[in-house]
């Protein structure tokens, strides 16, 4: 084909080249191919069809211009080429004739026509010379507002406050316009060369009016994806200040046709202070606004901070009450522990994490601290180096989000309180005012007994589901594993509920020698106290506030929330990764995931035949050949060569692969997450932007401007 496009083009020059370096560094322009050569296959994209060929040119314009420097080259043909050529013409014509009865039978069944339900397709009307220039004005905007998406430059430029009186200064949106229309822009030249020169070119209005079609052409590219994929799942991550205002980041998990586990970032939803509201709109947003049918979600998960826990519960709640197959999981970007940590709904709980996260921030963003803080721990661990060397390492770490991160504090502690009582008190002044102000703060907030004990006590009850907690984020087959040491987990915390007045007697001795070893008063926190005004209690003590207030409350959220997360039908769909033949290989291939599978019946292309392929799947990991391994994920099993031949084994694993618990294999398809955090990193609070942060983190997505241009020129003509 490209050696045709070539020929048609008369460019012998380019006879030469290959079909890949063809691809990869030429262009030729859609006004060459004939209307029935393109079709478009969704509203939101152009495709050529598979046997299009270039036959519009103009071959004698050059003869009004013999001076032009920018002449084609024209190839003289012979007599065969021209009788070959026309013959090749004569082909196309019957072939274009044939597309466009077959493209017109098809707009004909799927076109639904807006304006009196006709069913036929209206011919194109050739547009005036008005609106050319109108669109290909409105098309440089869109390209301006997708370049600042993408290279995340925010849309106001200076703020008043910071021009002198009477000056005025373009937004960053002008400005790149002016340098447009300076490089060379005749059309936005043509249309601005009237305007005074200190008014806006685009309003603040229109922008946004653009910048929502930018973000919903874009976020649709994803969401047709997702679609064509059927199944899907819903994570939210923590919530963020967009401007101001509190969003809730969404992303979507999928398997795309190439059978690869994706997890995208589609948007912001605005948070809702009432959690019945808010399960509302986050329910609008997904079904009615981005348009995905719930029906088929089998999967959510809640990323979110102590505060907001208990209100993505009640949304979890309600979703699951409408859709009972959109199973509630842990996420697999986020260390159980960690999880279990956050939704404790406890406030002292709430402060030490937020301290932890502080701590963790500070010494991150200065090398010179962390070689301080390794100066500090070298010295405190001279008899234990291995000790200390495994605490340097993590320290560069972000072992906030670690299984371990309470043990990891509660080691680190001593080092931690004596770095930072060195810093904010150097009388070589060697820190800044606000590295040195931190630190004392946060010194005084480790040295604060309320602290000690809860990192005490947090650091033994999630003892008992670390383990568990790593199995999870292993491999395929220590998550199987770990789903069926479940019980046995709950049993241990079921235990120690029984007995927690003897657990927390010595979870308390534990908080007051590492309270003493820090030089710290043990005491009632003042703020009970002073809640007491003047009514205090002498009989309560230390021990047994921290028992009521802590332990208790703590260890009873802790097993509610386990089986909340690991719900029947959750536990269910664990046991059928016994469908990854590693997993069947480590079971002696005496596995029964039919009787797991009854959940996702509905989901089968071929359910009466389920048990057969399943036990055709079995024979053929058991008999395979000496030298074939077994697949270990479901990335693997899904990328077999034929895994078409088994559908409902295709099925079941496309299913369980986009349950927010299970990791995504390749990187490279989970990179929405990163990016997102990459983004409000880089960028200022009051510069954020929902529709600019969607343009920026899937800056990758092909976009169609002519779609946008037309949709916008429709909604607002």
């Amino acid at each position: 084909r490209c050696q045709r496009w070539v020929e048609n083009c008369r460019r012998a020059d380019l006879e030469d080249k290959t079909p890949d370096q063809l691809n990869k560094h030429y262009r030729l322009c859609a006004k060459h191919f004939e209307t029935s050569m393109i079709c478009r296959s969704s509203p939101y994209r152009t495709v050529l069809r598979d046997n299009a060929v270039p036959t519009i040119f103009d071959l004698t314009s050059h003869l009004n211009k013999p001076h032009s420097r920018y002449r084609k080259r024209i190839k003289e043909l012979s007599e065969d080429e021209i009788r070959t050529l026309k013959q090749q013409k004569i082909d196309e014509a019957f072939e274009r004739q044939q597309a466009t009865q077959e493209c017109n039978e098809s707009n004909a069944q799927n076109t639904v026509s807006e304006e009196g339900g006709q069913g036929q397709e209206e011919e194109a009307v050739p547009l005036t010379v008005e609106e050319r220039e109108n669109k290909d004005y409105l098309k440089s905007l869109f390209e301006i507002l997708i370049l600042m998406g993408k290279q995340n430059i925010p849309l106001d430029g200076h703020t008043v406050d910071e021009l002198p009186e009477g000056i005025f200064a373009s937004d960053n949106f002008q400005a790149l316009l002016e340098y447009r229309i300076n490089g060379g822009d005749e059309v936005l030249r043509k249309r601005f060369e009237m305007t005074a020169v200190n008014l806006e070119y685009c309003s603040k209005t229109q922008q946004k009016q653009m910048l929502e079609i930018c973000e919903n052409c874009v976020r649709e590219e994803t969401l047709r994806e997702v679609r064509d994929s059927h199944f899907f799942s819903i994570v939210t991550d923590e919530v963020v200040d967009i401007a101001g205002e509190e969003h809730l980041p969404v992303l979507v998990r999928f398997v795309d046709d190439s059978h690869n586990l994706r997890e995208e970032f589609i948007g912001f939803l605005p948070y809702e202070a009432d959690p019945e509201m808010l399960a509302v709109k986050f329910h609008a947003t997904i079904t009615e606004k981005w348009g995905l049918n719930m029906e088929y979600c089998r999967g959510q998960a809640y990323i979110v901070s102590s505060g907001f826990a208990s209100k993505m519960k009640v949304v979890a709640t309600r979703l699951l009450e409408k859709y009972p197959q959109a199973v509630y999981t842990l996420c697999s970007s986020c260390a159980l522990n960690v999880w279990l940590a956050k939704s404790v709904p406890v406030v002292g709980v709430s402060i030490a994490l937020g301290t932890m996260e502080e701590v963790c921030c500070l010494f991150n963003q200065s090398p010179q601290l962390l070689v301080e803080l390794d100066n500090t721990i070298s010295a405190l661990f001279q008899d234990n180096e291995e000790k200390g060397n495994e605490l340097k390492r993590i320290c560069r770490s972000q072992w906030t989000g670690r299984h371990d991160t309470f043990e990891v504090l509660v080691d680190l502690m001593q080092a931690l309180v004596l770095c930072l009582d060195a810093v904010s008190s150097d009388s070589a002044v060697r820190w800044n005012n606000c590295i040195a102000g931190r630190a004392f703060v946060l010194s005084s907030a480790l040295t604060d007994f309320d602290f000690i004990v809860t990192i005490v006590i947090m650091k033994n009850v999630l003892s008992f589901t670390r383990a568990f907690g790593r199995n999870l984020q292993g491999q395929t087959s220590d998550v199987f594993f770990a789903a069926g040491s479940l019980t046995a987990v709950l049993h241990s915390l079921n235990e120690v509920m029984e007995h927690i007045e003897v657990y927390h007697e010595f979870w308390f001795e534990e908080a007051t020698n590492l309270a003493t070893k820090l030089d710290v008063q043990i005491k009632l926190p003042g703020k009970f106290r002073r809640a007491q005004q003047g009514g205090f209690d002498p009989d309560i003590t230390s021990e047994n506030y921290y028992k009521e207030i802590l332990s208790v409350p703590t260890v009873e959220h802790i097993i509610q929330e386990l089986k909340d997360i690991f719900s029947e039908q959750h536990l269910k769909a664990l046991k059928c990764l016994s469908l990854v033949p590693s997993v069947m290989g480590q079971l002696k291939f005496n596995t029964s995931e039919e009787h797991h599978a009854d959940m996702f019946k509905n989901d089968l292309p071929n359910p009466d035949t389920l048990s057969a392929e399943l036990h055709c799947w079995r024979i053929k990991w058991k008999h395979r050949g000496k030298d074939i391994e077994l697949p270990a994920t479901i990335y693997e099993a899904l990328h077999l060569p034929d895994i078409k031949f088994f559908p409902n084994v295709y099925a079941l694993l496309k299913v369980l692969c986009i349950l927010p618990l299970m990791k995504v294999e390749n990187e490279k398809y989970g990179i929405g997450r990163k990016r997102l955090k990459a983004y409000l990193k880089n960028t200022l609070t009051q510069h954020r932007s929902s529709n600019l942060a969607l343009l920026n983190i899937n800056f990758d997505i092909k976009y169609d401007l002519d779609l946008m241009v037309d949709t916008y020129i429709k909604l607002y003509p």
